[in-house]
């Protein structure tokens, strides 16, 4: 999806969000610069500020100077784009940050403060796919390596009748 025109409703408070215009990027960010003070991400936007390298300058001149109201970060929201409910999901495995994703859409709404914090998470896409990964093996990976062993133990268990057999169906090359 690309990126949105139309003026939205902020999923956290229902206050019309405004558009701030990224030069960088030549895409708008959704912001509520008059209630709670989220940010809405289009489909793919994300990507591009979530590193601490990247440009946030027309963010940080938007917010700054600027009070926000709290809102209830536990209450379902509605994305502001497409309507469809938005579902919570941490911002990397590190689960120190979690924000609302739109599915349907692709979008991302992340309560205000949010955005700094999970650019504080990693430095580069490298560090944080390297974590990723990480946790993958060590999910996954550590798991597949006990089931390989479990068939080995009972690969060694095994009768010679079932060794035999195995071996002349072609799923034994060892006898």
């Amino acid at each position: 999806m690309s990126d949105n025109f139309d003026t939205i409703k902020c999923p956290a408070c229902q206050k019309e969000m405004k558009k701030i215009f990224i030069p960088s990027e030549g895409i708008n960010v959704d912001i509520c610069l008059d209630g709670c003070g989220g940010i809405y991400f289009d489909n793919r936007e994300f990507k591009y500020f979530d590193e601490q390298h990247e440009n946030i300058d027309e963010i940080i001149k938007a917010v700054e100077g600027k009070t926000f109201e709290k809102t209830d970060e536990t209450l379902p929201r509605t994305c502001p784009v497409c309507g469809a409910r938005m579902v919570k999901n941490f911002a990397s495995v590190k689960k120190e940050v979690q924000i609302d994703e739109c599915y349907a859409c692709g979008g991302k709404f992340l309560d205000h403060g949010e955005l700094s914090k999970i650019r504080a998470q990693y430095k580069t896409e490298e560090e944080r796919t390297a974590d990723s990964m990480k946790l993958l093996y060590d999910t996954v990976g550590i798991k597949l390596k006990a089931l390989d062993a479990e068939r080995e133990e009972l690969a060694r268990k095994r009768s010679p009748l079932k060794k035999l057999f195995d071996h002349l169906v072609g799923m034994d090359s060892k006898i």
